[in-house]
C-alpha cells in the first residue's frame, strides 16, 4: 500500500554536525527545508517524513552530544501536507498515515540522546507535534504562529498532540490549544507558548540558533535545569466536562472532530502512550474519510489561495500611492477605521465630523486603543508615540485637500452621502480616491452627480473592523480601474481579504444573511415560538444563533438593510413588523448569553401557522439557494467560490460545511430549488 503523493513538495531533513562550545562531541542539527522561501512553508508528506527518518538514523550513527531539529528562515513546519489527503482512497491508508508519523516522531521521544526542537518560526499541526516529541523546546520571539489547528478543519492532532500536550502543560491549557483556539481561529504567540509551558525558553530572533545551541549545551552538561510543574490530574475530568458542555452549546454536535478530540484528551489522563496514539490513528482515519474534512479543505483553500488572488481585480500597478487618509465621520465605525489605517499604513489619518466634541471623541478612541496595544505588549512605546502623532481631527473638511484616499462612514442615508461627496469633490485633488463604507446603498447612485464619478469605489468593512477579515470592494457603473486597483492595494496593506462585487443592493454578505435569517423572523411572524425559530439552524453549527447575531449587528441596522432590499426585491425580502417593534423599543433581542429578553418577546404579534424547527431550517436553506442563484445570474460576483469566500470571512459560515454553495449542492437543496448544482460534482472535494 503506497502513500506517495507525486505532487508533494518534499521537505528535506538536512543534517549537519556542529561543534558546540563546552561539549566534547558535536551536535547533530537537522534543518527542515523544502527549498522554497517562507511563502511556501515546510510541510510533511510521506517523502518528507521518510527524509526525516533517514536524517535521524544518520544523526544517531554519528554519536552526537544531542540532536536538534529546526526549520528554514521564518518557518519550522506547518504540519501535514494536506494536498495529499484527497489521494487517500481507503481507511487503511488513512490509518497508515497516522502510524507513519507516530513511528518517526517517536524516535525523537524515545531517543537515548537528548533531543531538542529549536522552533525558529511558524509551527503548526504536525510541525508542533514534532516539537512536542523532543525532550526540550526553545522558541523564537519571531515565530509567527504556533498552533494545533486540526479541529478547525475537521481533523484532530493525529501525531501525538492529544496525548503529549496535556501531559506537558495540563488539561486546561491543552483544551485551549486543541479545541478553543482552532474553533475561534486563534494561534499562540511565542510568549504565550513559553508561558503555557510548551516552550522551555524564548530567545530573540536575531541570534536564536546560537542562543538555542548554547542553552542546549547547558542542558546536556547539567548546567541548565529544566523544571516543569507536575500536571494536576484531579481537575482533568471537570475541565473536560465543562469543555464538552461549551461545545454542545456552541456547535450542537455539528463538528465531529471536536468531540473526537475531547475523547482523546480524556484518554490521555490515564492511558499509556501507545494506547493513546493508537486511538489517534483510528480517529484520524475516521475523520480523513469523513465529509467534514473534505468540506473544510475546500474552505481552507478559498481562504488561503483564492483570497490572496481576488478574481477580477485590476493590475496592481494601476494603484495610486496613499500617503494620507481622510475619514468622514468620527463615530465608532469611523474611529475603528482610523485605527486600522493608522496601524497598517502608518500615514497621517484625519477624521472630520459636525462638531468638535465628536471629533475629539473619535481621536480619543484611537489614542485609547493604541494605549491598550502598548499595555498588551503588541506595540512598543516608540511606535505608539508615532501613531498618536499621525492621527488628528477637524470640523473643517479642508484638511482633506492633500489626502489621497478619503472614506466616508456617515449615517446610512443616500442623500446624506451624496451631499458629503458633493462637498468633498470641491476640496480634494482630482486624483484622490473617494471610498464609501456603505453596507447596502447604491454606490452608482451615490456618485451620479459628481464631476468625476469614476474615482468613487465601495469599500465595505465589517464590524468589528479589527477582527473581521473581509472587505467587499464594490465596482459602481463608472468606477475606473485606478480607483479599483487602489482599493485592492489598500485592502491588502490593511491585511484584509478583498472580494470584487457588483454594485447591487446590499452586495453579498448582507443580502444573503438578510434573506437567510429573514426566514427566522418570517417563521416567528407566522406563529412559530421564538425559541423554536431561533434554534432551528443549530444543526448547521453556525457561530451564533439568528437573534444573537441580530443583537450584535443591531436591530436598527438589520431593519434598514431589510427595508433597502425590500425596496429592490419586494417579492423576496419582507420587512417584519415584529423587527420594527424591536427597533422601536430600543432594546436588544438577547442578552450577552444569547438568552431572549422576555420583555422584548412580549412585543411580538404572531400568527396562527407555526412551523417546526425542520421546516424553518429548510425554508432558510431554500431561500439561500434561490438568492445565490439569482446573484450569480446577475453577476454580483464572478463565481460561486466568491460567494463562499464572502460568507466564510464575512458571516462566519463554518469551515466544516465547506462553503455555502457546496453545502447546498451536497444536501440536494440546489437542485430541488434551482434545478441545478452550483459547482460541478467533485469540485469541492479537492483543493483548487
Amino acid at each position: 500500500m503506497s502513500l506517495q503523493n507525486p505532487d508533494e513538495v518534499v521537505t528535506r531533513a538536512l543534517l549537519r554536525q556542529i561543534a558546540v562550545p563546552g561539549l566534547e562531541k558535536p551536535a547533530a542539527l537537522i534543518t527542515l527545508d523544502n527549498g522554497h522561501d517562507h511563502t511556501k512553508p515546510n510541510s510533511f508528506g510521506p517523502a518528507g517524513l521518510a527524509s526525516l527518518d533517514e536524517a535521524i538514523t544518520a544523526a544517531l550513527a554519528a554519536d552526537p552530544a544531542f540532536i536538534a531539529v529546526t526549520g528554514k528562515p521564518y518557518i519550522f513546519c506547518v504540519g501535514a501536507d494536506i494536498t495529499g489527503v484527497p489521494l487517500i482512497q481507503n481507511r487503511e491508508q488513512a490509518v497508515e498515515l497516522g502510524r507513519l508519523g507516530h513511528r518517526i516522531f517517536a524516535r525523537l521521544r524515545d531517543c537515548a540522546v537528548p533531543t531538542f526542537a529549536f522552533v525558529n518560526g511558524a509551527a503548526m499541526g504536525g510541525g508542533l507535534e514534532l516539537a512536542l516529541h523532543c525532550h526540550y523546546r526553545t522558541v523564537s520571539g519571531g515565530a509567527a504562529a504556533l498552533a494545533l489547528p486540526e479541529v478547525g478543519i475537521g481533523l484532530v492532532p493525529g501525531w501525538g498532540g492529544t496525548q503529549l500536550l496535556p501531559d506537558l502543560i495540563g488539561i486546561a491549557g491543552a483544551a485551549q490549544v486543541i479545541l478553543q483556539n482552532p474553533l475561534t481561529q486563534k494561534t499562540l504567540r511565542p510568549a504565550q507558548a513559553r508561558e503555557l509551558g510548551i516552550a522551555d525558553e524564548l530567545f530573540a530572533p536575531a541570534d536564536f540558533l546560537e542562543r538555542s545551541l548554547e542553552w542546549a549545551a547547558g542542558v546536556v552538561r547539567g548546567a541548565v535545569t529544566v523544571e516543569r510543574p507536575e500536571v494536576d490530574r484531579e481537575m482533568w475530568d471537570g475541565v473536560l466536562f465543562f469543555a464538552r458542555h461549551a461545545l454542545d452549546e456552541k456547535l450542537h454536535g455539528a463538528v465531529p472532530a471536536a468531540n473526537r478530540a475531547l475523547d482523546l484528551l480524556a484518554l490521555a489522563k490515564d492511558a499509556d502512550f501507545a494506547t493513546g496514539t493508537a486511538a489517534e490513528d483510528e480517529a484520524l482515519a475516521d475523520l480523513i474519510m469523513g465529509e467534514e474534512l473534505r468540506s473544510s479543505l475546500y474552505s481552507f483553500d478559498l481562504v488561503q489561495r483564492r483570497a490572496k488572488r481576488p478574481a477580477g481585480a485590476p493590475d496592481p500597478a494601476l494603484a495610486r500611492e496613499v500617503t494620507k487618509v481622510g475619514i468622514v465621520g468620527a463615530g465608532l465605525m469611523a474611529s475603528q477605521l482610523a485605527l486600522l489605517f493608522l496601524r497598517r499604513l502608518q500615514v497621517p489619518v484625519v477624521l472630520t465630523d459636525l462638531d468638535q466634541a465628536r471629533v475629539d471623541k473619535g481621536v480619543a478612541y484611537v489614542h485609547a486603543q493604541v494605549d491598550k496595544l502598548v499595555g498588551k505588549g503588541r506595540l512598543d512605546e516608540g511606535t505608539a508615540a508615532k501613531l498618536r502623532g499621525l492621527v488628528s481631527g477637524s470640523v473643517d473638511k479642508s484638511v482633506f485637500a492633500d489626502a489621497d484616499f478619503v472614506i466616508e462612514a456617515v449615517f446610512e442615508n443616500l442623500e446624506i452621502k451624496k451631499q458629503v461627496w458633493a462637498e468633498l469633490e470641491k476640496i480634494v485633488s482630482p486624483e484622490a480616491i473617494l471610498a464609501t463604507n456603505t453596507s447596502s446603498l447604491s454606490v452608482t447612485a451615490m456618485a451620479a452627480d459628481l464631476e468625476h464619478p469614476q474615482r468613487v469605489v465601495g469599500v465595505h468593512f465589517f464590524n468589528p473592523v479589527s477582527v473581521m477579515p473581509l472587505v467587499e470592494i464594490v465596482r459602481a457603473e463608472r468606477t475606473d480601474d485606478v480607483a479599483l486597483a487602489t482599493a485592492f492595494a489598500v485592502g491588502k496593506k490593511l491585511r484584509k481579504s478583498c472580494v470584487l462585487v457588483k454594485d447591487a443592493p446590499s452586495f453579498v454578505v448582507n443580502r444573503l444573511l438578510t434573506r437567510f435569517l429573514g426566514e427566522t423572523f418570517a417563521a416567528v411572524d407566522a406563529g412559530t415560538p421564538l425559541e423554536v425559530a431561533n434554534t432551528a439552524l443549530d444543526p448547521l453549527g453556525l457561530p451564533m444563533r439568528p437573534l444573537t447575531l441580530l443583537t450584535m449587528v443591531g436591530p436598527a441596522v438589520a431593519l434598514h438593510v431589510a427595508e433597502t432590499l425590500h425596496a429592490a426585491f419586494p417579492d423576496r425580502f419582507a420587512v417584519s413588523p415584529n423587527l420594527a417593534r424591536v427597533v422601536e423599543s430600543g432594546k436588544p433581542l438577547t442578552d450577552r448569553d444569547g438568552e431572549i429578553d422576555p420583555e422584548v418577546a412580549a412585543l411580538f404579534e404572531v400568527g396562527s401557522a407555526p412551523l417546526t424547527a425542520e421546516e424553518v431550517r429548510q425554508r432558510a436553506l431554500d431561500a439561500l439557494a434561490r438568492e445565490v442563484r439569482l446573484m450569480l445570474d446577475e453577476g454580483v460576483v464572478a463565481q460561486p467560490q466568491d460567494i463562499d469566500l464572502c460568507m466564510i470571512l464575512g458571516a462566519g459560515w463554518p469551515f466544516h460545511l465547506g462553503g455555502v454553495t457546496p453545502y447546498l449542492d451536497r444536501t440536494g437543496t440546489s437542485e430541488s430549488v434551482t434545478g441545478g448544482r452550483f459547482l460541478p460534482r467533485g469540485a469541492a472535494s479537492l483543493p483548487a
